[in-house]
């Protein structure tokens, strides 16, 4: 069994048994939330339609009692949300269809930060990897891989998160902001096996790309992206825990995501 599945059911069971032993018996660390919340504010695609949430009932009933609900509208690919390998994928899995074992994994955190925010159409490169790798070790088997770009300080500025805040086709064409190069994308899934991987971007391809490689290239081998994750700079490099579970759209290609970090006193 690959080092990152015992060490991911080790942790899992050291949860269980926190559970199992009552509240504050947890293993000593912290939970991070990756996520961020949807409102009219939440950052979608220049040709999606906004997040929409419509009050049903918000106030006392005849009979005395409060009662709230509400109904909402969104678009699979917005805000903190997953892509399912058949969005990029002719018959790749549903987001249904991911196993729970691609969505709970330790994390490795590549912080090109200082590079992306210098060029805002800055592509992640193998090097950027390989320069991890000589400080920290080779990337585990079945891990989930973390993109920090920096860019998760601008949210919810669209302006300065996208690099434009037109809408429309106008907007997709002045979009301005760094994601992962095509072949650093076919590395990963063909030299490194992750389980997953993740991006403070509104997108794994950068904001120009035409012919989204690294979505194809990942998507091509079933490995699930998670964009607009939050948080990042509070995640060690090594060491973190990822739980992210999107919203179980049956058949869809994309879906909100909760996703979490824990991350154990002494990571680094």
């Amino acid at each position: 069994m690959p080092l990152t599945k015992i060490v991911s059911l080790a942790v899992l069971c050291c949860l269980a048994a926190g559970c199992a032993n009552g509240p504050g018996s947890y293993p000593s660390g912290q939970w991070i939330d990756l996520s961020y919340d949807f409102s009219p504010k939440t950052i979608y695609w220049p040709t999606a339609e906004p997040f929409q949430l419509e009050t049903v009932s918000a106030g006392m009933t005849e009979k005395g009692y409060y009662y709230s609900a509400y109904k909402f509208c969104a678009a699979e690919h917005g805000g903190t949300h997953a892509d399912a390998p058949i969005h990029f994928a002719s018959g790749g899995k549903t987001i249904d269809q991911i196993p729970l074992t691609k969505l709970i994994a330790p994390a490795a955190k590549i912080d090109v930060s200082q590079k992306a925010m210098a060029d805002r159409d800055y592509q992640i490169s193998v090097e950027d990897f390989k320069a991890w790798e000589s400080q920290y070790g080779k990337i585990p088997e079945g891990s989930i891989v973390l993109l920090q770009t920096g860019y998760g300080q601008y949210w919810p500025d669209r302006l300065k998160y996208l690099g434009t805040d037109k809408r429309g086709a106008e907007g997709v064409a002045e979009l301005h902001f760094p994601g992962l190069h095509p072949e650093a994308a076919k590395w990963l899934v063909s030299s490194r096996r992750i389980n997953a991987i993740g991006i403070d971007t509104a997108s794994i391809d950068y904001g120009q790309s035409q012919l989204f490689g690294s979505h194809t290239a990942l998507m091509g081998q079933s490995t699930p992206v998670f964009e607009n994750v939050a948080n990042l700079d509070k995640v060690p490099t090594v060491g973190a825990q990822v739980i992210a579970l999107p919203m179980k759209i049956k058949g869809g290609s994309g879906a909100p995501l909760r996703i979490i970090a824990f991350i154990p006193d002494g990571a680094r």
